[in-house]
């Protein structure tokens, strides 16, 4: 009989749960909340548009429409979200306005590693159900974390408070004064859509912050210039350089120091802030950067440096979140400042039966979309017993090495606790679910394919091409993501000379793999059997150079 696994949240990380439930043969039963946020809910304001761009963040085996915008206001993500639900038949399992209780161990877990899970509908009724093995997807971004404690005065302040999650418009701050506490894509956002209509309005930040925009050399969307190329370029270059690089190339936008917004950390030791408005609403005025608040007195508020704003009639902070598991018990996972101990960010190494795993709980540099659905793939490949996780020792050791890894690289903050890079962390799931792409191997029999796979976007579809869940349109999609890229921006007709085709990477390519075949004629039949092989050495070689 196919297993049952809950699936707890309906969110996109919910439905790529779903989704990989069905393709491996598994029944799915999904509780959500409906999409009116309540308290403790996920929640957005009104002008929100996404920072990733449609190719980047889309589902592997479902892109977005063409014609959609290459970063989409919220709504149309909504759509999106609803077409991939009606295309794939996930609503049917979806049992809506249902809340989880409590998830708890049953009697016989060690055996068989099962669950009781207790839910609540929408009028009060009580239920007990039993699966096979749970998906949590409750996702990061649902505990306000609001510091008032780090604010002296505040229980004195005149004029009204709240955290971002609770603002939703700007029209009535109108000719007001207005203070946003928290530099993050957030605190960003919601400062330059204020100033638009505020009498005065003051940006606060303790660490300032390094600004990216979202259009990239060209006008393209700035995530699809990183590619598989520039991503081992970095992981080879020391960090300080790959630092340098980036901060440099920043700072010729504009001058961060010039704007009072350069940090003391490098480019890559926090995740940095998404916003293409910010630079001009600071040159006209419209916002003013401010350090740390000191205190709070009546209605005046005074910062680090001495100045004062008098007469402040609002102050939102944007200060980030906290995650929790309320449902489940705490020899379960523990939860302690913004830190939990888990396998890759999904399992729980120390449960007798893995059969719990949560899915979403990452920050990456890069869309979670996509992070979610390996995650799935890989959980539900775990539950079906195809993959064996290591032993708890052996998973216990990687988690500590990412703790260390992450506390020398970040500044120490609760956004950084779970921070990921999209490449490296997907081709890491990627790899025991046995959907990686075999880069090296597409070069030499799908030479175009090849290409794309090394100097384009790393899309998701890259990760549907071979191995469990494969998908025949894997390789036409990434053919075709260019086409995607432009048609929503082809409005008008243009006259456009024709770019001559260049032919510098093929040559480069083409040079590397026949110095590498060279290198090792001597077995070069059992190379071309195994073409990863070849590629590790490239890799090594490579290494070997970087040091």
């Amino acid at each position: 009989m196919p297993r049952r696994v809950a699936v707890i949240g309906g969110g996109s990380s919910g439905l790529a749960c779903i989704q990989c439930c069905l393709q491996g043969g598994l029944i799915a039963v999904v509780g959500s909340n409906q999409e009116n946020p309540e308290p403790d809910r996920a929640s957005i304001y009104h002008s929100v548009i996404i920072n990733t761009s449609k190719e980047m963040m889309c589902f592997s085996d479902f892109p977005i429409p063409a014609h959609f915008p290459n970063y989409m206001h919220n709504t149309l993500i909504m759509d999106y979200f609803r077409m991939y639900a009606d295309h794939f038949k996930l609503r049917k399992h979806i049992r809506f306005n249902t809340k989880v209780l409590r998830v708890n161990q049953r009697a016989d877990f060690s055996r068989s590693g099962q669950w009781d899970v207790e839910t609540e509908n929408q009028e009060g009724k009580k239920n007990k159900h039993i699966f096979d093995a749970v998906l949590v997807c409750i996702g990061h971004h649902c505990h306000p974390n609001l510091p008032l404690q780090d604010f002296p005065g505040l229980d004195t302040f005149q004029g009204k408070y709240f955290h971002s999650r609770d603002y939703k418009t700007p029209e009535e701050w109108r000719n007001k004064k207005v203070v946003v506490v928290g530099i993050g894509n957030s605190g960003g956002d919601i400062a330059v859509e204020l100033s638009r209509f505020t009498k005065e309005l003051y940006l606060s930040t303790r660490r300032g912050a390094w600004v990216l925009n979202r259009v990239g050399d060209n006008g393209v969307p700035l995530d699809l210039g990183i590619n598989r190329v520039t991503g081992l370029l970095r992981d080879l270059l020391p960090f300080g350089v790959v630092c340098n690089l980036g901060e440099s190339q920043l700072n010729r936008r504009f001058n961060h120091t010039l704007y009072s917004l350069k940090p003391n950390h490098r480019l890559f030791s926090q995740h940095p802030t998404v916003n293409d408005e910010l630079p001009n609403r600071i040159l006209s005025g419209t916002v003013q950067v401010k350090p740390n608040i000191r205190r709070f007195e009546g209605s005046m508020v005074e910062f680090d440096d001495g100045s004062v704003v008098e007469d402040v009639d609002l102050v939102v902070f944007a200060t980030g979140y906290r995650f929790s598991f309320p449902f489940l018990a705490p020899h379960v996972i523990t939860v302690s400042d913004n830190k939990a101990s888990l396998y890759k960010y999904v399992f729980p190494p120390e449960l007798e039966r893995h059969t719990l795993a949560i899915i979403g709980l990452v920050q990456p540099l890069g869309a979670i979309m996509p992070i979610s659905e390996m995650q799935a793939r890989w959980a539900t490949r775990v539950f079906k017993g195809c993959i064996k996780l290591p032993p708890a020792a052996d998973m216990l050791d990687d988690i500590k090495y990412k703790q260390e890894t992450m506390a020398d690289r970040y500044v120490s903050s609760q956004r950084h606790t779970i921070q990921v890079d999209y490449m490296n962390y997907m081709d890491e799931i990627a790899t025991p679910v046995g959907v990686r792409p075999k880069i090296l191997r597409v070069l030499l029999t799908d030479p175009r394919l090849g290409l794309s796979l090394l100097f384009g976007p790393i899309t998701p579809y890259q990760y549907r091409l071979r191995g469990p869940g494969k998908w025949t349109g894997a390789r036409q999609a990434i053919l075709t993501q260019w086409d995607r890229v432009a048609l929503p921006m082809q409005t008008r007709p243009c006259d456009q000379a024709k770019a001559k085709c260049s032919l510098k990477w093929l040559l480069v390519v083409l040079s590397t793999m026949g110095v590498a075949v060279y290198v090792n004629r001597s077995n070069l039949g059992a190379l071309l059997q195994n073409p990863d092989t070849l590629l590790d050495r490239v890799k090594m070689c490579l290494t070997t150079l970087g040091h």
